[in-house]
């Protein structure tokens, strides 16, 4: 396959906006990704006990943002190792300047297409959680094919959770939580929602307030959570 044909190259999720970096997050690049910055390389899988110098449990997170809410979990549970996906430039240095000024030691960053890392760099049920918080929800009819939560995505979930492996995602966009509910409910097979009602989960006390959150919550954004467990009896 042409890789360099418009019409073969994978639909993307996320538009690459690397903006304008300030001179402390440069310097954070600069300084601090040589310690907490791993490079994509399809042709290798990541060894976590070699990235994080332990075998605590990996929690991953895709699309970070600015960092505030994941450099928090991280730094609330210590036990816990956290691989965090961000291509947005200025977000990943803002994230690296702080795990530096208050030593948080128990995370790490990719800077790359999260569909790839997941399709090559994340070794077979390696994870005890993914995270997605706040997606693009591209809410136009025409853009719903670049929403990340599809099929294939729920696919690789299913190979890289462990048993009883958590699924956690939230929006503020009320037709983006159906979508996500409603496509990963067609795998019941491999997935349980915890949800009580079958639906959504409240806020869970784990999950700090993001900036953009509170934005939205100012403007009368409501909020949906999801939580899914990969079935420990599925093989």
């Amino acid at each position: 396959m042409d890789s360099t044909n418009p019409k073969h190259r994978p639909i993307r999720s996320f538009v690459l906006r690397t903006g304008r970096m300030t001179p402390g997050q440069e310097k954070a690049f600069n300084d601090f990704w040589p310690i907490f910055g791993f490079d994509f390389d399809p042709a290798r899988k990541l060894d976590f006990t070699h990235l994080f110098g332990n075998n605590n449990p990996v929690w991953l997170e895709i699309g970070f943002g600015d960092g505030e809410s994941l450099a928090s979990m991280a730094k609330a549970s210590p036990d816990k190792n956290y691989l965090g996906i961000e291509v947005h430039t200025p977000g990943v240095g803002h994230l690296l300047l702080r795990l530096a000024e208050e030593d948080i030691s128990n995370v790490r960053i990719m800077s790359a297409d999260a569909m790839e890392i997941l399709r090559h760099s994340i070794p077979k049920q390696s994870l005890a959680g993914v995270q997605l918080f706040f997606p693009d929800p591209w809410h136009k009819k025409k853009h719903h094919k670049r929403r990340i939560v599809q099929s294939a995505f729920v696919d690789l979930l299913a190979q890289l959770l462990q048993p009883n492996g958590i699924f956690h995602a939230a929006t503020d966009w009320e037709d983006y939580a159906r979508h996500m509910l409603a496509v990963l409910s067609e795998r019941q097979d491999v997935f349980e929602n915890l949800s009580a009602q079958g639906d959504y989960i409240p806020h869970p006390q784990g999950r700090p307030t993001t900036k953009f959150e509170r934005r939205g919550q100012r403007l009368g954004h409501g909020v949906w959570d999801l939580m899914f467990k990969r079935r420990a009896d599925v093989t």
